[in-house]
């Protein structure tokens, strides 16, 4: 099932399914997409399209791809890396991305699986990690290199919480319709030239395990999104290096689940 969250032409906010991302209509879900809902007969117009999810925190996974932390010199995490990003930074599918009036002038993008969790998750094993994902989405992690590296001192909280810095779509996609989410092409494109094309299958640290491990003494919330890693192609890494620019559109494309598309604007 592929729920989307949207306005419609009554300026109205609803939970809907479609089919796929060329619907222009989706049908209405009555009740909460995290306990009992219902799928009904009613069709509305999608006027907008609004981040399937409002998270209560988003915890990102560093390095997590074996040749992106290659391409980084860093080399493999012993541990899976975490940070969270500000919630303030969820925006949605073809919602712009803002490069910050405070600077910087070195924002880069990161195509990445979101995992949402469906209920809470405390000490989840491994083998059971799969029955707390509700879905998966398409994100971008974008990150503003200067702050997170430089002017932050390794500190990557400020550099990837900028508004707008979170796009999650074009829609949640169940787990039924994706039984490996380690089995899924992922790709990046700007401005049509495709700057990442990889594959889940090459995650340091696989879904599940990512799930239980930061599930450990800490409770994942319904709703809670998890940023999987990004694969190699990043901007920073490349030579001369690749930064987003005003007028640049951004597209992440993971297989199955769609296109998540941002034009890039700069901040009035």
């Amino acid at each position: 099932m592929k729920f989307i969250r949207f306005t419609s032409d009554d300026d109205n906010t609803y939970y809907g399914v479609v089919e796929s991302q060329e619907d222009k209509r989706a049908r209405i879900v009555k009740g909460s997409i995290f306990a009992d809902f219902s799928v009904t007969e009613k069709f509305a117009p999608i006027k907008k399209y609004l981040s399937p999810v409002l998270p209560p925190n988003i915890i990102g996974i560093g390095l997590n791809y074996a040749k992106h932390a290659e391409e980084t010199g860093i080399g493999y995490p012993e541990i899976p890396v975490m940070f969270l990003k500000g919630t303030n930074a969820v925006t949605a599918h073809l919602q712009p991305i803002h490069l910050p009036g405070i600077g910087p002038d070195e924002v880069d993008y990161e195509a990445e699986l979101a995992v949402v969790i469906g209920k809470p998750a405390k000490n989840v094993t491994k083998d059971k990690a799969g029955e707390y994902i509700l879905g998966y989405c398409c994100a971008n992690d974008v990150s503003a290199r200067d702050w997170q590296i430089k002017k932050q001192k390794k500190q990557w909280a400020r550099g990837k919480s900028f508004d707008t810095f979170c796009p999650i779509g074009p829609c949640l996609v169940t787990r039924d319709e994706i039984p490996n989410p380690n089995g899924l092409w992922i790709q990046t494109e700007v401005n049509g030239t495709i700057l990442q094309d990889s594959h889940t299958s090459d995650m340091i640290y696989d879904v599940p395990t990512l799930v239980s491990h930061l599930s450990q003494s800490m409770t994942l919330m319904p709703g809670t999104v998890i940023l999987t890693g990004t694969p190699e192609g990043v901007g920073f890494t490349r030579k001369p290096p690749v930064f987003l620019r005003e007028g640049d559109q951004v597209t992440v494309s993971i297989e199955t689940i769609g296109r998540l598309i941002n034009p890039v604007v700069r901040e009035k």
